[in-house]
């Protein structure tokens, strides 16, 4: 029997989410339900994707992802290729059930799925749709926890649709980042990776900077104890980001980086990279 995943923006405080996994158990009773996340951000794909992406290669082959966010299909008449239905997409030997609305494109980034289908029989069944992600996306991840072959109730689909993730641009020494997720803990999770920030290369001095200027960090930790409690830290996470955390601080106790450095979601970071005779001194660079 499949894994089946549920990642969401329905929250906890109302009955959503039981009724989704009331509706897999009585599908499958021996059903093995892992709950991803249900506090997506409303309609933000970009944060599912982002969730997502960071736990797939935890799951074994087989996973089926089922991704209730912005999960109600767009039916388009008139232009039928620019209608958002609900698809199911192969990768790296797991299955993400959703809907075609850029959400796969940015699970994918630069990478090939293996097999894409649409969920095309909903075009009949407009009754569905008052809860799509319960009784369309739940019943093929059911179907295919089954066994089930994707073209015995799915038609295949010929693109997936595009969304544009915000991407780190290199101006000179510059390297220029955005704020893509702030954790429960506070911490600030930049769209800034090993391979961006080594672009330049290795052991040249930098500093990342923040909206106040008397904020800055000029090293890479291993980890958070590499600081005192309280303390400012950059490190690269478990997924290869560039985090900024204060240690041990969280938002309870007012010492979450976000709140500290007063950053948001999209809000710019900032590196400089001072390559030998480029800047004389740390002051030059404000």
């Amino acid at each position: 029997m499949s894994i089946i995943t549920l990642t969401t923006d329905m929250g906890l405080r109302d009955h959503y989410v039981s009724s989704l996994k009331g509706a897999i158990y009585a599908q499958l009773e021996d059903a093995t339900i892992v709950d991803i996340s249900h506090e997506v951000s409303p309609f933000n794909i970009s944060q599912a994707a982002y969730f997502l992406k960071n736990v797939i290669r935890d799951f074994p082959t087989g996973t089926i992802h089922v991704i209730g966010v912005d999960a109600e299909p767009n039916v388009n008449f008139s232009q039928p290729s620019e209608s958002e239905l609900p698809m199911i997409m192969k990768f790296k030997d797991q299955y993400f059930v959703g809907v075609n609305n850029g959400l796969f494109s940015l699970i994918l980034e630069n990478n090939k799925h293996q097999e894409i289908w649409e969920l095309d029989d909903v075009l009949s069944q407009p009754e569905l749709m008052n809860f799509p992600t319960k009784n369309i996306l739940v019943p093929a991840a059911c179907k295919l926890a089954r066994g089930e072959d994707c073209k015995t109730f799915c038609s295949e689909a010929s693109a997936i649709k595009r969304a544009i993730p915000l991407s780190p641009v290199l101006e000179g020494h510059t390297l220029k980042g955005s704020v893509t997720h702030i954790d429960h803990y506070g911490n600030i999770i930049t769209n800034i990776d090993k391979e961006d920030f080594y672009r330049l290369g290795r052991n040249i001095p930098f500093i990342i900077y923040f909206r106040q200027k008397e904020y800055f960090i000029d090293k890479i930790s291993i980890g958070y104890n590499d600081v005192p409690p309280g303390e400012k830290v950059a490190i690269f996470n478990d997924a290869g980001n560039l985090e900024i955390a204060i240690n041990k601080g969280t938002p309870d106790n007012g010492g979450g980086a976000s709140a500290l450095f007063g950053l948001r979601l999209k809000d710019i970071i900032r590196i400089e990279f001072t390559p030998r005779g480029s800047r004389e001194t740390l002051e030059s660079l404000f």
